[in-house]
């Protein structure tokens, strides 16, 4: 995995079957007014820009996000079994690349941090002429990378973003999100927690200190109050903190009978652990067993927090084990290429890649206003959610949603979590003009083609 390390500096062409760095001294790519938009491609190849954390406590998703985009630019250029190409209900791409064009990356580093993904998707789009973004696995490092994206010109296709706040108050027109977000987390948990837990809990928060974690919380304290949940406290708490100890002792003492983390990455299988380890799961309080719930999993996380999730519930985008024929290509595709399944971050990047692709294919330029028109209201399938619609308004992806929890008896290392329901698209659909999405003054603007 050495190549998807390199970063910025390296250019890659999957060919033939081959994958080949171009050779040294390409000049860089000079955007420039004499075209129609920004990095209008001339030549035989066009490059997307893969802006994931590669180091920092989201890298782990990081990595896998990179996995995925690879194998995405494999299968354009016709290289392996096609994955998802297959199964994707439009059939405008031919595994022959974009309009003709063999696809080329290059990578950047967010380090998960919102100044450092700009720089990174800075330079891809004005030293290596990418006509698009795609990545990320924070919320802050989506919504500082989607408006740079919107002030140059370039279509930004979001990676791992839960935030309410990537399509809502912060959306733009240049952007879309296939992930779905913290009200959908809350509608779907919501039904579940208050069958399996009852109606009187009360929890306590403890929340990234960011667009995320304060969007997450604020929908999963609307969901379990309309349950009749107490909320018996929230406590912010700094991304890559490490050591949680200090804010899961106050629990102890707080007469809450639940702790919702609403951590991702690294730090939630640190606070998590650390939870399990300060034995909140063995304590009765209200004559209740305490219980701990993380409402956004991934694989990659429940596979670092071992034996600590079993039993614990949350939701997710995807999981390698539905049984539909998409879900089925990805996972063999991937899994014949890294020798593991993909994770969900995996699963949307890949995605993304060639939702954008298909939207340059069906529009037949990589003007990125005829790409956004494209996108929006777009209805597909056989992506591995079920019928999905990119709704038009606020540029997000509706689709079913998963409710899962930690397997009590996994039969492998990946075998980490359980699908306990896949909650229908309609119970988490919302109106554009929602107010944990701006309210009505929220709006995407107007393309921008940058040139």
């Amino acid at each position: 995995m050495s190549d998807l390390k390199k970063g910025v500096s390296r250019r890659k062409v999957l060919k033939g079957g081959m994958a080949g760095i171009l050779a040294a001294g390409v000049m860089p790519t000079i955007i420039s007014k004499a075209y129609g938009y920004t990095n209008e491609p001339t030549g035989s190849t066009v490059t997307f820009g893969f802006n994931v954390p590669q180091t920092g406590p989201y890298a782990a998703e990081g990595l896998d996000e990179l996995r995925a985009q690879e194998l995405a630019v494999e299968h354009l250029n016709g290289i392996g079994d096609g994955g998802m190409l297959n199964t994707f209900s439009s059939k405008a791409l031919g595994g022959n690349g974009v309009l003709g064009k063999e696809v080329t990356f290059v990578t950047g580093d967010t380090q998960t941090k919102s100044d450092a993904a700009r720089a990174a998707a800075q330079s891809m789009i004005q030293k290596d002429g990418c006509v698009m973004i795609n990545g990320g696995s924070s919320s802050g490092v989506a919504i500082a990378v989607q408006g740079l994206c919107q002030e140059a010109g370039i279509i930004f296709m979001a990676g791992l973003t839960h935030s309410n706040d990537t399509t809502g108050k912060d959306r733009k027109r240049n952007g879309f999100r296939h992930f779905f977000n913290g009200y959908m987390s809350g509608a779907a948990l919501g039904p579940v927690l208050g069958e399996v837990y009852g109606n009187e809990r009360r929890a306590y928060h403890l929340t990234a200190d960011y667009t995320w974690g304060w969007t997450q919380e604020e929908s999963m304290i609307a969901s379990t109050e309309a349950l009749g949940w107490e909320t018996a406290n929230k406590v912010l708490t700094p991304v890559g903190a490490g050591d949680f100890s200090s804010y899961i002792t106050p629990v102890l003492q707080s007469g809450a009978d639940t702790l919702i983390l609403n951590h991702y990455g690294g730090d939630m299988v640190n606070s998590l652990t650390q939870a399990v380890q300060f034995g909140l799961r063995d304590r009765q309080v209200n004559g209740k067993n305490f219980e701990i719930i993380v409402p956004l999993y991934s694989e990659l996380m429940a596979e670092g927090a071992g034996e600590n999730i079993k039993g614990v519930y949350g939701s997710m985008n995807w999981n390698w084990q539905l049984q539909d024929e998409g879900t089925a290509a990805f996972t063999r595709s991937f899994g014949e290429k890294y020798g593991r399944p993909p994770s969900n971050s995996a699963h949307t990047c890949y995605v993304q890649t060639l939702l954008y692709a298909d939207a340059v294919e069906r529009a037949g330029t990589f003007d990125p206003c005829a790409v956004v028109e494209a996108l929006e209201d777009f209805d597909f399938d056989g992506m591995g959610n079920g019928p999905v619609t990119y709704r038009g308004a606020d540029h997000q992806c509706f689709k079913d949603v998963l409710v899962v929890k930690g397997a009590e008896n996994p039969s492998n290392q990946y075998d980490t979590l359980e699908v306990v329901q896949v909650t229908p698209r309609a119970q988490v659909e919302y109106a554009p003009d929602h107010p944990m999405f701006g309210g009505p003054e929220a709006s995407l603007g107007e393309c921008n083609p940058g040139a």
